[in-house]
Parts: structure tokens; C-alpha cells; sequence
């Protein structure tokens, strides 16, 4: 009878605390789920009709205006301030640029901080020629200035011949930041500067760059380009032409996590595949629910907008729900969260108030 006991204790005291503990061996509970809850966001069940209507949301969300972006044929190279021009004319050496710092380069006797050879173009847009004095060249093509330059020879020298091309691209230049292996300043040349040369001149992307979070700014305009979704519509990543400055901007992927906890095998905090994570995918890369303390009928998604917090909730009991949660697209920063199984609420309740009293009871009854 005193073997007993003890049993008895703890078995009268956990059945006249069950009334007491049923209100917390539901898990967690939100608006909607037959509580008054206040200002709780309400809940909103996972059916194939409210991912068909967050697709459309977020298809209508990523859809932007990108034709100041995309040019088919870009223009030539334009000179513009600060460029370097190389002239050559023909049989007269002595309209050469710069001649005796060229002879200097060349043998090695120039200081470090020596004017490189050629023509500047200045603040105004202008070069100082022999016989001609300024010339204007900033805004026109090497075809265009060299075509004005023999032009105004013609009134010294008797059909002028020439090479013009520029020597030193310095006017233009783009800005790549973020995660590229060599960020910095890029100098547009005559090759033109589309946003995969731009990546490309910086090293490539890294490892840890998201392909779908490349932000272009320009001006008051900020564009997010996603190289996965341009490639699905048809659209050729090599045509997104870059202006002088545009700063390009690669964001990391650890900069859109998904969160899951609560009642899975491992929680932990997950990188999305270039934009792409489904509530699947989250729970299987967390090893799944946990077969001893989840409750598969309350998997969450908690998502902070704007406006309001938004709840999910996925009853992965009821029929075609892996196919629902393989199509519901997770958001950078979302919450995933498994409730306890109410028998596991139950049961650290007890413990909770009455610590080793079940084990006590059962060490009791397994003694010889």
C-alpha cells in the first residue's frame, strides 16, 4: 500500500489539474481560433485559393517598369571631361600632344607624377589643338571629333590625315557594392557597360550573392533586378545598360533568412535559393515536425508587412497539404513556427508545477 501511494498522489493531483491546464494544451492561438484575443492578427488557413491569390500579389509586386534599363543596340562611346585623347596627324609630328613627356615615358627618365601624353579634355568640354586652339568634342563620337578636327586642319594643311581615339576613359564610371570580389569604381569604356560586364569587370558575384536582390540606382529611381525571373520572361541580362553613375548594389543571402522554431527537430535559421524558399522546403531543411512533441495541425507563418502582421496556418493532416506547402512561397524574414502536440503542453505543465513528481511516482513502482 505504501509502495503506492506516491503513484496515487501524483495521478489525483495531474486529473484535478487537467480542467485547469486544457486552456494551455492547445498550443498557441490567434485571432480566429475560438478565443477572444484583442488586437491578435487573425489567422488565415493555407488553401490553394490564398496561394493562387498571394501569387498574383507578389507577381504584382515584382512587376516594374525596367525600360529605362534595357537598350537593344547602345550608342557609341561619347568623350565627355576629363578623357584623354590621342591625335596623330600624319607627316606632322610637331602637331603631336604632349611630344617630349612621350619621349620622357618612353626612356624612363619621367617622374612618377608625370601628365600622361595626349590631349585633356577639360572642364568645358574643350581641347587645346595646335593651329585650331579650342575645340569643343565633349557629346560627339571618335568619328564625329576626328571628322571636325580634319575639318578645321583643312584651312592649314592641305588634306589632313589622322587617327583620333580616346587614350584614357576618366568622364564616365559605374559604382559596384555588395558582393562581388572586387567592389569599387568601374570606368565605362567602348565596350558597353551592360550590367553583366559591369559583374563581370568587378570578378563575378560570390558565393553568397543573391542573384534575385541586384539593385540598380540611378538617380531618384531604384530598380531590383532578379536575373532568374529576367531570364524566365526572355529577357537577356546583357541588355540592361548602365549610365554614368549608376551604383549597383548585390545583396547577400544571408540578408533573407527564413526563421523556423517551435516544434521541429531542428530549429534554425535558413538561407532562401536566390528569392525561393516554399513552407516544404523550410520544414524539410529543419528536419521536419517532431514526431514526439509537434502538432501537425498547427504549422504557422508569421509575416510582418507594411501594414500588418500576417498569420498562416497549415493543417498538414488534411488531404493535399504537402502539395500546398510545396507552393506556398516563404518571404525574407518570415517566421515558421510548429505548435506543441497538446499532450506535450500537457505535460510541461505538470512538470512545470509539480517538478519530478512523475518521476518520482514511476522511480517508486520500478523499484524491486
Amino acid at each position: 500500500m505504501s509502495v503506492c501511494r506516491p503513484l496515487l498522489l501524483a495521478l489525483s493531483l495531474s486529473l484535478s489539474l487537467s480542467g485547469l491546464l486544457a486552456g494551455c494544451a492547445s498550443g498557441i492561438q490567434f485571432a480566429g481560433g475560438g478565443k477572444d484575443d484583442g488586437d491578435a492578427p487573425p489567422t488565415e488557413i493555407i488553401t490553394e485559393q490564398l496561394i493562387e491569390a498571394e501569387r498574383r500579389v507578389l507577381a504584382e509586386q515584382s512587376r516594374q517598369d525596367l525600360s529605362p534599363l534595357i537598350v537593344a543596340n547602345p550608342a557609341p562611346y561619347t568623350i565627355g571631361q576629363g578623357d584623354v585623347l590621342s591625335i596623330v596627324v600624319w607627316d606632322h609630328p610637331e602637331l603631336a600632344g604632349s611630344g617630349m613627356a612621350t619621349a620622357a615615358l618612353d626612356s624612363g627618365t619621367a617622374p612618377p607624377n608625370a601628365v600622361q601624353p595626349g590631349f585633356a579634355v577639360d572642364h568645358l568640354g574643350r581641347i587645346q589643338f595646335p593651329l585650331i586652339g579650342l575645340l569643343q568634342v565633349e557629346g560627339q563620337t571618335e568619328e564625329q571629333a576626328r571628322a571636325l578636327l580634319t575639318k578645321k586642319l583643312a584651312r592649314y594643311i592641305a588634306q589632313p590625315s589622322l587617327t583620333l581615339r580616346v587614350q584614357s576613359y576618366r568622364s564616365k564610371r559605374v559604382y559596384i557594392d555588395g558582393e562581388v570580389k572586387a567592389p569599387g569604381l568601374q570606368a565605362i569604356n567602348d565596350i558597353p557597360m551592360t550590367l553583366v560586364e559591369a559583374l563581370n569587370r568587378a570578378g563575378g558575384m560570390l558565393p553568397s550573392a543573391d542573384q534575385s536582390r541586384i539593385v540598380i540606382e540611378r538617380g531618384p529611381g531604384r530598380y531590383m533586378i532578379n536575373l532568374r525571373e529576367l531570364v524566365q520572361k526572355g529577357v537577356n541580362p546583357g541588355s540592361v545598360m548602365l549610365k554614368h553613375g549608376d551604383v549597383v548594389r548585390v545583396h547577400s543571402r544571408d540578408e533573407s533568412k527564413v526563421f523556423v522554431s517551435g516544434e521541429v527537430v531542428t530549429p534554425r535559421a535558413l538561407t532562401m535559393h536566390n528569392g525561393r524558399l516554399t513552407l516544404n522546403e523550410a520544414l524539410g531543411e529543419s528536419g521536419g515536425v517532431s514526431p514526439l512533441s509537434g502538432d501537425a495541425r498547427q504549422i504557422y507563418v508569421v509575416r510582418k508587412t507594411p501594414e500588418r502582421t500576417r498569420v498562416f496556418q497549415l493543417d498538414a493532416r488534411v488531404s493535399g497539404a504537402l502539395a500546398m506547402a510545396e507552393s506556398f512561397e516563404l518571404r525574407p524574414k518570415d517566421v515558421v513556427y510548429v505548435a506543441a502536440s497538446p499532450l506535450a503542453n500537457w505535460n510541461r505543465q505538470l512538470s512545470l508545477l509539480f517538478p519530478g513528481a512523475l518521476t518520482s511516482a514511476v522511480g517508486v513502482t520500478t523499484r524491486p
